[in-house]
């Protein structure tokens, strides 16, 4: 079953830590969105294989946006 990981907030991606195909743990940090002149990192909630990675280094996103899928 797919997991998407979404934005908490609205804000610009950073930095991206993973590509599809990598492996992640619960609660690794797979991207870096900046928001309001803060780097908030984005962690995997669950374990598993990064399928998509939906965004790019400088887009910026919107609350709820998917930005990543997990399987």
């Amino acid at each position: 079953m797919s997991t998407e990981i979404l934005a908490p907030m609205p804000g610009t991606i950073f930095q991206i830590h993973m590509k599809p195909g990598d492996t992640v743990a619960e609660g690794q940090e797979i991207l870096v969105l900046e928001a309001m002149k803060m780097e908030n990192p984005i962690m995997a909630t669950n374990s598993g294989k990064i399928t998509e990675i939906r965004v790019a280094v400088g887009d910026k996103v919107a609350t709820k946006q998917v930005l990543a899928v997990i399987d």
